[in-house]
């Protein structure tokens, strides 16, 4: 077995700096807004998969099937020597896709990129151990910051899957994928999954399912900032919102505050009011057509190839070539 090699390109105390930074920015703005990465601490990861596994929750599912009905075709397609997966390099999803391209004898490599070092490090070592003849090179850093440090023999091909692009605003997508066209080679891969537009009621329940998971979700970063900012919301008093905004295409979790309050978050300095029905907005989750994807792709430099959906038309995988 090969030794897997970890970079670590974050500062040991980056996720504390970086909640206090998007905490003291988004609890002073208008609207209150907390970026959708501080669910997941461990209690909020181990909610969002009980999500995927929910009856309602159907990106999960959608996008195994396409890969399971097509990695092999995505293989074969892109001949990549490295995969490069943005997330977590340890699920069953990533792992179809290293099965079809080693089946294809041409991987060489595995690159996954993840935020938390311990996440990276379990799935690097896992790895490692699953496919014995496999580098594995694992990169701690922020997708939004990093791409420019991904190692990785050519041809590569990055995975970015979930439908995670989605809780990107529009400007926010553009220089995600400018940033990503600008490391990639010529004829280099792009395998991007894209939760589709459907009808309103089917995308509202997936994000307030009747068990109400989503709900304790959504309050989790309340207390994530409760937790590691020493603040003092009444985590009860807050109600989870979901809205699907038909202009923009996308499903928008709200945190409602249904009395009025004072939080004090003593690591900041700061005390935050709440008026009675004031709104924390903590997520969108864009629902994309295939021709916008399209558009967006070949504004920064990819030409879409292969487009795949599951057999309800729900979700959309996209293979894309750096032009």
């Amino acid at each position: 077995m090969t030794e897997p090699v970890v970079d670590v390109h974050l500062e040991a105390d980056h996720a504390a700096r970086a909640l206090a930074s998007d905490a003291r920015t988004g609890l002073a703005a208008s609207p209150k807004t907390l970026p959708p990465k501080w669910f997941y601490d461990a209690r909020g990861s181990d909610l969002f998969e009980q999500i995927t596994r929910l009856p309602e929750y159907y990106p999960t599912r959608a996008e195994r099937e396409i890969l399971g009905d097509r990695a092999s075709e995505i293989a074969a397609t892109s001949k990549a020597h490295t995969l490069v997966e943005l997330g977590s390099g340890s699920s069953e999803k990533t792992r179809l896709l290293l099965d079809a391209l080693r089946s294809a004898g041409t991987l060489r490599q595995f690159v996954p990129l993840d935020v938390s070092r311990t996440a990276l490090t379990d799935a690097a070592a896992a790895c490692a151990v699953d496919y014995p003849s496999l580098k594995v090179h694992g990169v701690v850093g922020d997708f939004t910051e990093h791409l420019a440090l991904l190692p990785g023999e050519a041809p590569r091909m990055v995975a970015f899957l979930g439908g995670t692009i989605g809780n990107l605003l529009p400007e926010e997508r553009a220089k995600f994928l400018g940033s990503l066209r600008d490391v990639l080679e010529p004829g280099e891969w792009l395998l991007l999954g894209t939760d589709l537009v459907k009808d309103a009621e089917t995308v509202r329940v997936a994000y307030d399912d009747a068990a109400g998971v989503t709900a304790e979700f959504n309050r989790n970063v309340l207390h994530v900032l409760n937790r590691e900012l020493g603040a003092d919301f009444d985590v009860d008093a807050f109600s989870h919102i979901a809205l699907w905004d038909p202009v923009n295409e996308w499903i928008e979790m709200r945190l409602r505050a249904e009395k009025a309050m004072q939080v004090t978050v003593p690591a900041l300095g700061m005390t935050v009011s709440f008026d009675e029905g004031e709104e924390l907005h903590t997520e969108i989750s864009a629902k994309f057509r295939r021709e916008g994807i399209a558009a967006e792709l070949a504004d920064t430099g990819f030409e879409l190839t292969r487009w795949w959906t599951d057999t309800a038309g729900r979700f959309g995988l996209s293979l894309s070539q750096a032009v």
